[in-house]
């Protein structure tokens, strides 16, 4: 072989490789440890940050309870898709942090910012689910912080049917709350994929 014919041969070998590789799966969808076992992202703060609401809560707080702080992230290569589309792509993932509130030496009267950890919770797009959707719980409590220790086995939330009823019910996109999330739901405003309805 001549030496043109080898370095085009290799130069096509590089442009095959890199096309399968921008071809292939994102990696940061999600992962199971065996089967459907949704496995804890370690690095879910570094993904891009949906939005925070104060005190919209799922249970009723006992009277005199300070409001909790629920924070959202999705996975990067998912929230790039719903940017362009409007819509989430399979292999979303969704991480809800619930975080307790406090006013203790807050500079102004009447605020209030995070302290402790107090839920950790995800919900999937994943086409093996019968629904789409399946909704997981990694615990309660401040050992969730430690993200060297094994995590706990992940669990279907009790009660999953009431999550899919309710997202189905009053969700914004798919089964999404996006309505509590402006910039989201700006795009889906102007890709036209609100949910009917809506």
């Amino acid at each position: 072989m001549t030496k043109p014919a080898l370095v085009l041969t290799l130069a096509s070998a590089m442009a095959l490789s890199f096309g399968l590789r921008a071809q292939q799966a994102p990696t940061d969808g999600p992962r199971y440890t065996s089967g459907t076992n949704l496995a804890r992202p370690t690095d879910y703060r570094e993904w891009p940050f949906v939005g925070s609401s104060l005190g919209l809560a799922y249970t009723t707080l006992p009277e005199g309870a300070p409001p909790p702080f629920a924070n959202v992230f999705v996975n990067p290569s998912s929230y790039r898709t719903f940017m362009q589309t409007g819509r989430w792509p399979d292999g979303t993932v969704l991480v809800l942090e619930i975080r307790r509130s406090a006013n203790d030496g807050a500079l102004i009267k009447g605020g209030r910012y995070q302290t402790d950890l107090l839920v950790l919770e995800a919900q999937v797009k994943d086409s093996r689910f019968p629904d789409g959707w399946a909704f997981f719980s990694w615990g309660r409590g401040s050992a969730l912080l430690d993200v060297a220790a094994p995590a706990p086995p992940d669990t279907a939330i009790p009660g999953e049917g009431t999550c899919v009823e309710c997202h189905t019910k009053h969700a914004a996109v798919e089964r999404t709350f996006v309505q509590f999330y402006p910039t989201l739901l700006d795009v889906a405003r102007q890709k036209g994929t609100l949910n009917p309805g809506f």
